[in-house]
């Protein structure tokens, strides 16, 4: 499955040190040229640069979400069999109104948890506490669950 990821999930899986995670959960990680702009320092080779070729699409999402989210919703909708990475809310209910698989940073911790793939899993909540990344206590309860 092609991964379309978002700035937001690229950042915060590489300040917690898991950004590994994104190859070994899926066959091909995707990013837009503003989404690579945004996060700001160089990406891993693994990741492709694609962009999408509906400007109008991109022209109409960026009236209500910011040119990265807008790109990357963009080029899902012209993407088949792929999943896209999004972690803002509003942008999240844009891609689900326009019939798109959607998961976020914490979705892909979980898939990660699920596979034996996270390093040292029983500091995951408080790394994702010290970059500032927000769970709702039932996703918390639910992540400790799979921890323990």
């Amino acid at each position: 499955m092609i991964v379309i990821a978002d700035a937001s999930c690229l950042i915060t899986l590489d300040n917690i040190h898991e950004l590994h995670l994104l190859p070994r959960l899926y066959a091909e990680i995707c990013v837009t040229p503003e989404v690579a702009s945004e996060v700001g320092s160089p990406l891993p080779d693994w990741v492709l640069l694609r962009s999408t070729s509906n400007q109008a699409l991109v022209d109409k999402l960026t009236e209500d979400l910011e040119i990265g989210e807008a790109t990357s919703i963009a080029l899902a909708v012209e993407t088949l069999d792929c999943i896209l990475v999004i972690d803002e809310k509003k942008g999240r209910r844009t891609a689900i109104s326009l019939g798109l698989e959607i998961t976020g940073t914490f979705g892909i911790l979980m898939r990660g948890l699920e596979a034996g793939f996270i390093d040292e899993p029983e500091t995951i909540l408080e790394r994702l506490e010290q970059v500032g990344f927000r769970i709702s206590e039932s996703l918390r309860d639910g992540m400790k669950d799979r921890i323990h």
